[in-house]
């Protein structure tokens, strides 16, 4: 055979022959990926992480990728890449699930009249999804009792009150719960007049208005 054919024969491309599989843990656990390739030259294994902006995301340059103390924000895919220049790459790709214990986000008080329909919602991030209780004092609250809806979706949960009374105001308590861990948070349902957090709802309105005529006032004089 010509020497050129025999070294041609011993050139083969990169084949990723072994992978971890998509892996659950914990936040704060460490994790070790496994790819191994072959082909010849021997090819170059990189990880990137695939769920960070582009060009963020190279993470290692070897066979294995080692996380310590892993972050929510180390979740997603991670795609490793055998090549050796002598065909297109080999890819393949590993999830990691990091799961953490909920946190809420978002919860806001709301100010609503007597007669009027009132919404108070919460929402919390967790992995697994987080369920969702209410309770005002040390009761909790169910749909269909007391004239009230809860309704769980995704990462919200609202309270809904199809119409509001004076016994309704007051503060209630969002619970958030994975097997992880529980938090709460401690909304307001408060009507006309009321003082939330050292203001008056009825001068907040007020102040709102004076803030808006000054602005308007300022701007007419300026042009």
């Amino acid at each position: 055979f010509h020497p050129k054919y025999r070294l041609q024969n011993h050139i083969f491309p990169p084949q990723i022959m072994n992978i971890s599989s998509d892996i659950t843990v914990n936040e704060g656990s460490s994790v070790t990926l496994l790819c191994l390739a072959i082909g010849r030259p021997e090819p170059t294994v990189t990880w990137r992480h695939l769920s960070v902006k582009e060009g963020q995301g190279f993470v290692s340059e070897d066979e294995y990728l080692e996380i310590s103390d892993i972050k929510r924000d180390q979740s997603g895919e991670y795609e490793c890449s055998a090549l050796n220049d002598v065909a297109a790459p080999d890819v393949r790709k590993v999830k990691i699930t990091v799961n953490y214990p909920p946190y809420i986000s978002k919860a806001k008080n709301t100010g609503v009249s007597v007669g009027q329909k009132g919404i108070l919602s919460c929402e919390a991030s967790a992995v697994p999804m987080a369920e969702f209780q209410w309770f005002k004092e040390d009761t909790r609250l169910a749909t269909g009792l007391d004239g009230v809806r809860i309704e769980n979706k995704g990462r919200i949960s609202t309270l809904t009150f199809f119409n509001v009374s004076e016994k309704d105001y007051g503060n209630y308590t969002c619970v958030a719960t994975n097997k992880l861990g529980n938090t709460n948070a401690s909304i307001t349902l408060y009507g006309p007049g009321a003082v939330i957090d050292g203001v008056n709802s009825a001068s907040r309105a007020l102040a709102c208005l004076w803030l808006s005529g000054t602005l308007f006032a300022h701007f007419f004089i300026k042009f």
